[in-house]
């Protein structure tokens, strides 16, 4: 495929088109794209199993599978299968909560923390990499364009 960065280009690519549904084509074809080229970065480990690990980084405490669920925006059983092959390659360990030991919690290992910190700076740089030509100000637009199609599915 052809990406031409030109404005009016990129406009007529999807003439009759409505713009609501290239926009969701642009994103799905996007995130394959993207999720292959991260695949190839990463060799221990896959872009969606980095993703996990960068989710529940963000969590304030230990997540426990549901919690992370839903900051991943995926299901259950989705992620518990990313969370048994991190497991496996002992990037991630689970430990019984506190306060109710039937919920396991999820907690990152050493050997995680030693591969995201070796990948660190390359990462970045992809990053961006990826942004490169994209003002704050459109990225900004495209975070609240994303952020209230979220809030759409949600509400549907």
């Amino acid at each position: 495929m052809n990406y031409d960065h030109d404005m009016n280009m990129d406009l007529v690519k999807f003439g009759e088109m409505p713009p609501q549904a290239f926009m969701l084509g642009l994103l799905s074809a996007f995130d394959n794209r993207f999720q292959a080229c991260a695949d190839k970065f990463f060799k221990e480990i896959t872009w969606k199993q980095f993703f996990a690990i960068i989710c529940i980084n963000i969590c304030k405490e230990n997540p426990t599978i549901n919690e992370l669920s839903e900051v991943m925006g995926s299901s259950h059983q989705n992620v518990k299968q990313i969370l048994l092959k991190l497991e496996s390659k002992e990037f991630v360990t689970m430990i019984p909560d506190e306060n109710d030991k039937r919920k396991q919690r999820i907690a990152l290992t050493k050997k995680c923390m030693d591969f995201c910190e070796k990948n660190d700076a390359q990462s970045k740089e992809i990053i961006w990499k990826i942004f490169d030509g994209i003002s704050e100000e459109q990225l900004v637009i495209a975070i609240k364009t994303i952020m209230q199609m979220e809030r759409n599915i949600s509400a549907l």
